[in-house]
């Protein structure tokens, strides 16, 4: 690797070794208020030099892109990294948890997910996937005290261990038939004179496919989801709900725009796996009476919606892919974030009893989490509704008008779902008991997250027009 690669590569730098030294730092010092500030301080950076230095070099070793694209992501994922320790400093001060390590762990996951988006390569896409998957296997089961913890990180091992496994099973059958793991070369060479893939490279692909069906929650791979999203601590769940999959789908935009029809005999199988995934997700989630499921099987919802668009492969579906991924990260994890804000020591609210009334009891916080399920839902007038009219729209373009019917017909049924939550903490008659005021903070990752959703919904030209100008 050449010097000009190691300063592109400067933003994953500064949160790999900012990291390290934090780390390093919580063995020999134990407050750990410094040490969360010292990551938040380092993420932010990441971000900043993503967004102000200009990389020397276009592509990191052949492995990955430094362009426009992947320093958005690189900045798209240092600021959730930010904003999730800013939620989390409360939960690891109370739960004694070793404040240098979490924090070190948020921030390789954070870089392993900036890797992820920009890879061009499939030997790029194994790494920062594993990179980051590594460290939510430790982070889920950080608080060692809950029972719902140890098994959700056992859970969430064991299906990421059998994603590992047809992840790179997958890619040595594409590298068996096509000799090159760099892509489009390896999508050229897959392809046959008719423009069909080559059997052994379908067989690949498909079990890449497979792979990326449990890393982002796809029917019938998503029956993990619920149990880690409830066993996790609201911080990590957030991060996992949002970066993990987002970065999962950044990858595929990234990959999709530079090699062209990868999924050109897939097709089919494809539209099976959104349909499945939309309707599945939706129904699940109305028999939910803990909102963490809840939540759980509506990401599974939104992932079948994100597959539209990357099954559309058109400039415009990759670009509403994209705008859906920035919204959807920012919905999901400021409703993380409300639970978080909310735990005292008797744990977080989860089962909807104690939701009940709650709006009386804690107005604004309750406010916020009604606009962001709303906006999770499609509400005119909030950013939701413009990611999932620009997926839909991008779709119907393609042809696919029969998918975009069962899109809307599972946007429909989420409004069931996520008003029945809305209803709840604004029952009259129910009385809900107090919980945390929440930290400062706290608060102030949810008026970012509350801000974005209304800005981005009333003018979503702001991020559509940058979309244009980044997309590879």
């Amino acid at each position: 690797m050449s010097l000009l690669d190691l300063l592109a590569l400067l933003p994953i730098l500064i949160l790999v070794f900012g990291g390290t030294a934090i780390l390093m730092a919580g063995a020999w010092y134990r407050e750990p208020r410094p040490l969360l500030a010292g990551g938040i301080v380092t993420a932010l950076l990441g971000a900043v030099a993503a967004g102000l230095v200009q990389p020397p070099t276009a592509e990191i070793a052949g492995l990955f892109s430094a362009g426009g694209y992947a320093r958005f992501y690189t900045i798209l994922w240092s600021l959730l990294a930010a904003a999730g320790l800013m939620v989390a400093a409360r939960y690891v001060i109370e739960k004694k948890i070793g404040a240098g390590e979490y924090v070190s762990l948020v921030l390789y996951a954070a870089a392993g997910m900036a890797l992820l988006s920009s890879a061009t390569h499939l030997l790029g896409l194994f790494l920062a996937l594993e990179t980051f998957t590594l460290a939510f296997y430790i982070l889920i089961a950080s608080n060692r005290r809950c029972e719902l913890a140890a098994e959700a990180g056992l859970k969430y091992l064991l299906m990421g261990a059998v994603a590992t496994g047809f992840m790179a099973f997958g890619i040595a059958l594409i590298y068996a038939a096509s000799g090159s793991l760099a892509l489009p070369e390896a999508v050229v060479r897959l392809t046959t004179t008719t423009g069909e893939l080559h059997a052994w490279g379908l067989l690949g692909w498909g079990m890449v496919l497979i792979a990326v069906g449990f890393k982002i929650s796809l029917a019938p791979f998503h029956l993990w989801t619920p149990d880690v999203y409830q066993g996790a601590p609201a911080p990590v769940a957030g991060l996992l709900a949002t970066g993990s999959k987002g970065a999962v789908v950044a990858a595929l935009v990234g990959m999709l725009a530079m090699a062209g029809p990868i999924w050109h005999d897939l097709v089919d199988l494809i539209w099976l796996l959104a349909a499945l995934t939309m309707l599945v997700g939706a129904f699940s989630a109305l028999s939910q009476k803990n909102l963490k499921r809840l939540l759980a099987y509506s990401s599974v919802t939104h992932m079948g919606t994100l597959l539209v668009g990357l099954l559309c492969q058109t400039t415009d579906g990759l670009a509403a892919t994209t705008f859906y991924v920035v919204i959807y990260v920012v919905a999901s994890f400021g409703a993380f974030a409300v639970i978080a804000s909310l735990a005292d020591e008797r744990g977080e609210p989860m089962e909807f009893d104690q939701w009940r009334g709650l709006g009386y009891r804690h107005p604004v916080r309750c406010g916020v989490l009604t606009l962001l399920l709303l906006s999770l839902a499609g509400l005119p007038a909030t950013a939701g509704f413009m990611a999932k009219f620009a997926i839909f729209h991008a779709a119907l373009q393609s042809g696919y008008v029969g998918l975009v019917l069962i899109g809307v017909f599972a946007s429909v049924i989420s409004f069931a779902f996520y008003l029945r939550v809305t209803i709840l903490l604004f029952q009259p008659e129910a009385s809900a008991s107090r919980w945390h005021k929440g930290a400062t903070p706290e608060h102030a990752v949810l008026a970012v997250c509350a801000s974005a959703v209304l800005l981005l919904g009333f003018f979503p030209g702001l991020l559509f027009d940058l979309i244009a100008h980044i997309l590879p």
